[in-house]
């Protein structure tokens, strides 16, 4: 409505503009004191414990440490990076068995890491575009000083004040700071933008994993999943085994003797033969019944039948409380990733009814820059950690098999979220998302 138009200008602009640059203006603070506190200092720290290698070893446990503490600093660096919307991954090498402080095979592996070397070469110049980004804080906040009439109300008060550019000798060069400080302001948050983003570009040579590093960390992420794969499946393998064994196989066996002892008695006990034959038609119907279980714990036939989200609701209309499921899938993911995502949402709903303590709960699945995304919620008591040995740590390596992602939010007194991530193309587009409640 047109009296909303000013209130919507004032929205705008403080979602496009103000609030942006303000937190630019924070990063850019943190950043340069962030470098100009600790790059120097650890550069020379760094560089004396080289030095006093030959010195009766000391350097041998002296630059491992000033090694973590760079690492340390790098690491804050990658987190304000992050902040600003530029991922950067950890490209250090894991630490071997026994590579404690003050070992040579510490020592060993710090100096043997080419992330060591790049660190330390990105301390000094970074350090120059860190100080740099201090103007995305001091030009903002000296022409909001402007905006807001400081130095007006110091020609007022106390006779005298300096604006922009020379001191203020008289009100017209007063009030003229009123304007300054608006171009001050509106410059200050739009250089602050490239400041920062020239600091972070430049870090980026330096502090992410080089092409090497980073094949050498996903031959290891493979490996690790693999192993992972292959226990899981194995430990199903044994499941599978176990509940036919104990289950299906037992039943049918029972079913045979008792069809054979109906055949002794069919001539002499016709009474005992009719007990006989119904007892075998309840163990069949048993045994029958344990199989198609058995069967929906490997590949739900509903999976197959109705899709991710035909079974995602299936699953929540099983749940004891109410469930709200969100689809909106343009079509059906491959089906190794189908059934993986099927798994960890039965397994998080599964959580909740037995741990959460909780009135509601929530499903969502969506498909956006090839990755399936899945989010299992709930209004309960919270405190859920995966590594507590729970169902969670089981569907994270699930999911880390197909490169998937978990993320578990569960503060105490809750909400408990469990965000998921699959990378995934979809085939088989439908004609719209929908919703329901299970």
């Amino acid at each position: 409505m047109p009296q909303n138009g000013p209130v919507d200008g004032v929205r705008g602009l403080l979602r496009t503009w103000i609030r942006p640059g303000a937190v630019t203006a924070a990063q850019g603070l943190l950043i340069a004191l962030l470098s100009l506190t600790t790059h120097v200092a650890l550069f020379v720290l760094s560089l004396v414990s080289l030095l006093l290698i030959p010195v009766f070893g000391v350097g041998f446990a002296l630059f491992p440490v000033a090694t973590a503490l760079v690492r340390f600093c790098a690491g804050l660096h990658r987190r304000l990076a992050r902040w600003g919307g530029v991922e950067m991954a950890t490209p250090y090498r894991p630490a071997p068995a026994g590579a404690q402080f003050g070992t040579w095979r510490r020592f060993r592996w710090v100096v043997g890491d080419p992330a060591t070397w790049r660190d330390l070469s990105w301390l000094l110049p970074g350090a120059v575009t860190g100080a740099v980004c201090l103007a995305a804080f001091v030009l903002p906040l000296y022409g909001l000083e402007g905006m807001l009439g400081l130095p007006l109300v110091l020609h007022l008060t106390v006779g005298f004040g300096y604006g922009p550019f020379w001191p203020i000798d008289n009100l017209a060069e007063a009030l003229l700071c009123f304007p300054l400080g608006a171009l001050f302001l509106a410059g200050g948050l739009a250089a602050g933008r490239w400041l920062v983003w020239l600091h972070l570009a430049f870090a980026r040579f330096f502090l992410p994993p080089t092409r090497t590093a980073e094949l050498a960390l996903r031959v290891r992420q493979l490996t690790v999943t693999r192993a992972d794969t292959v226990d899981a499946q194995a430990a199903e393998l044994r499941r599978i085994e176990r509940d036919l064994h104990d289950g299906a196989q037992a039943r049918i066996v029972a079913l045979s003797m008792s069809i054979g002892l109906a055949e002794q008695l069919v001539g002499d006990d016709p009474e005992a033969v009719r007990r006989l034959l119904a007892e075998a038609r309840e163990t069949s119907g048993q045994a029958l019944a344990e199989l198609r279980g058995l069967v929906r714990g490997i590949h739900p036939p509903v999976l197959a039948e109705r899709g991710l989200a035909g079974a995602v609701r299936a699953l929540a209309l099983a749940v004891p409380l109410p469930v709200a499921v969100t689809v909106d899938l343009p079509g059906r993911p491959a089906a190794p990733v189908e059934s993986a995502a099927y798994f960890a949402v039965a397994e998080g709903l599964a959580n909740v009814s037995k741990h959460s303590g909780a009135s509601r709960a929530w499903v969502e699945l969506g498909h956006a820059d090839g990755r399936l995304t899945i989010v299992v919620g709930d209004d309960g008591r919270g405190g859920a950690d995966p590594a507590a040995g729970s169902g969670l740590a089981g569907m994270g390596r699930r999911l880390a098999a197909f490169d998937g992602t978990m993320v578990v939010t569960s503060p105490a007194g809750g909400p408990t979220v469990i965000s998921m991530e699959l990378p995934c193309e979809l085939s088989s587009p439908r004609i719209s998302p929908s919703s329901g409640t299970g």
